[in-house]
C-alpha cells in the first residue's frame, strides 16, 4: 500500500509540474528509468529484483540553484511483493558540460532491505552548468541512474 501511495504522489507531482505555469526562471524535471532485473547475494541468500520497478529522480530550482532534489524506487505488481533492495545507497553526482564529474554527494549505505528506497539531497548552488544525476547502488554495485541537464 505504501508503494501505491508513493506512485500516486509521484504521478501527482509530475502532473503538477506539467500543469503549473512557471513564474520567473524556475525550472524542474522529473524522470524515471526502469530498474533492470538483477540478482545479488546477501548473507549467502540469493536476492532477485524482478521487472516492475522504476527509479525516479526529481529536481527543482532555477539556473544552477537546486531548491529540491529527491530520488527513489517505486515497484508495482509482482516486483512490489519481493524483499526489496538490501545494502542500498543513493548518490547524487554533478558533472560539467564536458561530462566531467566534479561533485558526488554519497548517500549512506542502508543494510536493511527496502522495497522503496528513497533519498532527498539538501538545497545547493552548483558552481557550473552541466548535469545532475541520481544513482542507486545495491550491495556496492551501481544498478540504475537517472540524469537531468542543468542549463541557463
Amino acid at each position: 500500500m505504501h508503494s501505491i501511495r508513493r506512485l500516486v504522489a509521484a504521478l501527482a507531482a509530475a502532473g503538477a509540474v506539467v500543469l503549473s505555469t512557471p513564474t520567473g526562471a524556475h525550472a524542474g524535471a522529473i524522470g524515471s528509468t526502469p530498474v533492470r532485473t538483477f540478482q545479488y547475494s546477501v548473507g549467502g541468500m540469493t536476492m532477485k529484483v524482478p521487472t516492475g520497478c522504476m527509479f525516479t529522480h526529481v529536481i527543482r530550482g532555477s539556473g544552477r540553484k537546486i531548491t529540491y532534489q529527491n530520488a527513489g524506487v517505486d515497484c508495482a505488481f509482482v516486483a512490489a511483493l519481493n524483499s526489496g533492495f538490501c545494502n542500498w545507497r543513493i548518490d547524487f553526482t554533478y558533472a560539467d558540460t564536458n561530462n566531467r564529474t566534479y561533485r558526488t554527494a554519497r548517500g549512506k549505505t542502508h543494510s536493511e532491505c527496502k522495497i522503496d528506497p528513497m533519498r532527498t539531497n539538501p538545497p545547493q548552488t552548483l558552481p557550473r552548468y552541466g548535469k545532475a544525476c541520481a544513482r542507486l547502488h545495491v550491495n556496492g554495485v551501481p544498478r540504475v541512474s537517472q540524469c537531468h541537464h542543468i542549463t541557463k
